[in-house]
């Protein structure tokens, strides 16, 4: 494998989204995506960025992402969010989701943060004890909470 891990450009966003769809797909919830390109280039390299990625790039083919963002905590200050590491499956357990994560935490550190957050769906274990390789504090505590689309315009 001629493996390649690099931010990712703006022509990369269509193979993002596939992998987006591909992840949305194994969650049971393929149809909750509703992201365009269009969308995703303007929030990624338009004049209000408000996320980064960094791919895995395999002869030419982004075979992996990590999708993160900035955030602030009260308590610690700047933070950085993981919202997704995403791996095609023919590609997993191969290293790719660790080389991902590192440049994940290697950006977290060039950032300063505080902090680097993600979430972790509760029966997703292969997912799960990848994140406990890395010693990751799983939190139980703490209950995610959110308005939909809809709601906020209500």
């Amino acid at each position: 494998m001629d493996l390649l891990i690099r931010k990712g450009e703006e022509e990369d966003i269509p193979a993002l989204l596939n992998l987006i769809k591909e992840l949305a797909k194994f969650e049971k919830a393929e149809n909750e995506v509703s992201v365009s390109i269009e969308s995703m280039k303007n929030d990624a390299f338009g004049t209000n960025k408000i996320f980064d990625f960094i791919v895995a790039e395999n002869q030419n083919d982004i075979i992996g992402a990590a999708v993160f963002f900035n955030k602030y905590s009260t308590w610690k200050g700047k933070c950085v969010y993981l919202d997704d590491i995403i791996v095609n499956e023919k590609y997993r357990k191969k290293g790719i989701g660790t080389l991902l994560m590192n440049a994940v935490i290697d950006e977290a550190k060039k950032r300063k943060a505080k902090r680097l957050e993600w979430q972790v769906l509760d029966w997703n274990e292969p997912a799960i004890n990848f994140y406990k390789k890395f010693d990751a504090i799983l939190d139980e505590t703490w209950i995610n909470c959110k308005f939909t689309e809809a709601q906020l315009s209500n």
